[in-house]
């Protein structure tokens, strides 16, 4: 997997920019579809990144927004460009629903990843075997070769730990999570073993929240929130993934409140250390 940024964060870049253009001149969404022949659902995907632009239609929309500086137009359309070459994950779409796609996207190219799982090991975290337990539960009919093919994406996926620079992950999980015996407890066995390992590298850190803590924000939803280098990590968007679909959350004030509460797990979690006890201590009982 390239360490170089793929059209995810290019997408939305332009659509934020090409929002703040619309807002300026003061149009609606349904407005400035009509004049390039979309609907106005249709730009909102544009402006939230999540839509392959064509640079006809761009072109297009910032005549309508009064764009005429030439070097802001060139720039624009070169991000409109290079946001349609396919990127390393395109070549799984057959395994991969587009929905998810968009996450792999948004976090190949994070800077920051904090993640809160309830039940599984955070897939950056998962071990080829564990990986294959989780995906042949969720997917019995799958044929093997497939699961084969999204046992090797999800390990692609982790290189993002290893990238020049790597992703600064902190993954939270339930004691749930460590306690289960996914895979039998062999699997199990070496799954604790690779958290332990990684939790001692740089930029990854490793929260275990024991039973005794109690009702927490987490029994809600596992969410995952990411940041990008142009906002120096801070949070910017929320994952929240079901089983046929997923929810991103944008506005401020949403994110805040996911921070807030991935800021009260913190808290309630074992440290580093007393986590790597604990992950020791349920490896020991398998």
């Amino acid at each position: 997997m390239p360490s170089t940024p793929g059209p995810t964060v290019r997408r939305r870049r332009l659509g934020a920019e090409l929002r703040r253009l619309r807002e300026a001149v003061e149009l609606t969404v349904d407005e400035a579809g009509d004049h390039i022949h979309r609907s106005g659902p249709t730009i909102s995907r544009m402006e939230a990144g999540q839509f392959r632009f064509v640079p006809r239609n761009v072109a297009e929309l910032l005549d309508l927004y009064g764009v005429t500086d030439e070097d802001q137009r060139q720039a624009l359309l070169a991000l409109a460009k290079e946001s349609r070459k396919p990127a390393w994950w395109h070549s799984y779409g057959d395994i991969v629903p587009r929905w998810f796609q968009i996450y792999i996207g948004l976090e190949a190219e994070a800077s920051t990843v904090a993640t809160f799982e309830s039940l599984l090991v955070p897939g950056l975290l998962q071990t080829a075997d564990y990986a294959r337990a989780v995906i042949r539960a969720a997917s019995p009919a799958m044929p093997a070769a497939e699961i084969d093919r999204a046992v090797e994406l999800r390990l692609t996926r982790q290189k993002v730990l290893t990238n020049d620079p790597p992703l600064d992950l902190w993954a939270i999980m339930d004691e749930a999570a460590i306690r289960r015996h996914v895979g039998g407890p062999d699997t199990m066995r070496r799954q604790l073993d690779r958290l332990i390992a990684l939790s001692e590298q740089p930029g990854i850190t490793i929260q275990v929240v024991p039973f005794a803590a109690g009702a927490h924000a987490g029994m809600i939803s596992n969410f995952t929130l990411l940041g990008f280098p142009d906002t120096d990590g801070a949070p910017e968007t929320v994952y929240i993934e079901a089983p046929t679909g997923s929810l991103y959350l944008e506005k401020p004030a949403e994110v805040r409140r996911y921070d807030a509460w991935m800021n009260q797990l913190r808290g309630l979690a074992r440290d580093p250390d007393g986590t790597r006890v604990l992950l020791d201590a349920a490896r020991k009982e398998m």
